[in-house]
């Protein structure tokens, strides 16, 4: 099962919200058409970005066919279906209508802690339900449990729908580890946009990024860029953009890239409890360091 459409540029892309804290569908399609001018290679739906944790089960499913609409098939989808109750995922998968969706991005279990049997117990049952391609992601900082280098690379090993990983531990010498030891056909992806350029120098193979929401076009060439061994413009464009990256979690994401969006008049700069709209003093901020890279 090939995994080349998930190299290069991923967006979790952003759930919309209207001023009365609905769905707003109309900027979710002007979102999607920004990622796709912007030349992302694919777009994450349902991500930790998209909120999808506040979404009802009905909002879910709009949200997936307003975005497999838009997009038209012209870039592939993934689908964040994961959760902390192995048996509720799986019959999610069960009844998800993958028309026009090409994989699954699979959240570590939160809140449980399993062990290290727990979660490849997990995963393995995952991969025996999905009828698509699955990419891990492992994100301790959310989860409260870290997968380590041993149970994704056996994990890799064994499953073979099982085609990568978005690695959000921010521990290098795991990353690394991962790079070096990972078999033929297995991806790791950068799950922290501000480590996406020396992972990418590593051997990663690109990034499911948040930044990339509102700007595509310059996180996807510094992504391409990078790929393709242009290590001086790839530097260039990361640095330009690094003080951004940090900004975007100083208050929680995805309030931070909303905050960004709203001034470039693509949506709502809404959010939905328990998160908040990053405060007055840091939308300044962040405006007036994105001001700097015009």
């Amino acid at each position: 099962m090939s995994n080349i459409r998930f190299t290069g540029t991923g967006v979790a892309i952003v759930t919309p919200f209207t001023a009365t804290n609905n769905v707003d569908y109309l900027a979710l399609e002007r979102v999607v058409e920004h990622c796709i001018k912007g030349k992302v290679n694919y777009i994450v739906v349902l991500g930790t970005t998209g909120e999808s944790v506040t979404l009802s089960h009905s909002e879910k499913i709009e949200v997936i066919n307003t975005v497999v609409k838009s997009t038209s098939k012209r870039v592939p989808i993934v689908v964040g279906i994961g959760g902390n109750n192995t048996q509720d995922v799986i019959d999610g998968i069960k009844t998800v209508n993958f028309n026009g969706i090409d994989g699954i991005l699979s959240v570590v279990p939160f809140y449980n802690k399993p062990n290290q049997k727990g979660l490849y117990e997990h995963y393995k049952a995952i991969s025996q339900v999905s009828p698509l391609p699955v990419i891990l992601y492992n994100v301790p900082s959310r989860t409260g449990i870290n997968m380590n280098t041993d149970t994704t690379l056996t994990l890799a090993h064994d499953f073979k729908n099982l085609v990568a990983i978005k690695e959000a531990s921010g521990n290098m010498q795991q990353i690394m580890d991962l790079l070096r030891d990972k078999p033929a056909g297995f991806d790791i992806i950068s799950g922290d946009d501000s480590l996406t350029f020396p992972m990418i120098a590593l051997g990663a193979s690109g990034v499911i990024s948040v930044l990339a929401n509102a700007f595509p076009l310059d996180f996807s060439t510094m992504v391409e860029e990078a790929l393709h061994g242009n290590y001086p413009l790839a530097r260039k464009i990361h640095n330009a953009y690094l003080e951004v990256m940090g900004g975007l979690f100083t208050e929680g994401s995805p309030a931070g890239v909303k905050a960004i969006m709203h001034e470039q008049k693509l949506l709502e700069n809404v959010v939905r409890l328990p998160l908040t709209p990053v405060s007055d003093a840091h939308y300044q901020k962040l405006i007036a360091i994105v001001s700097k890279l015009k």
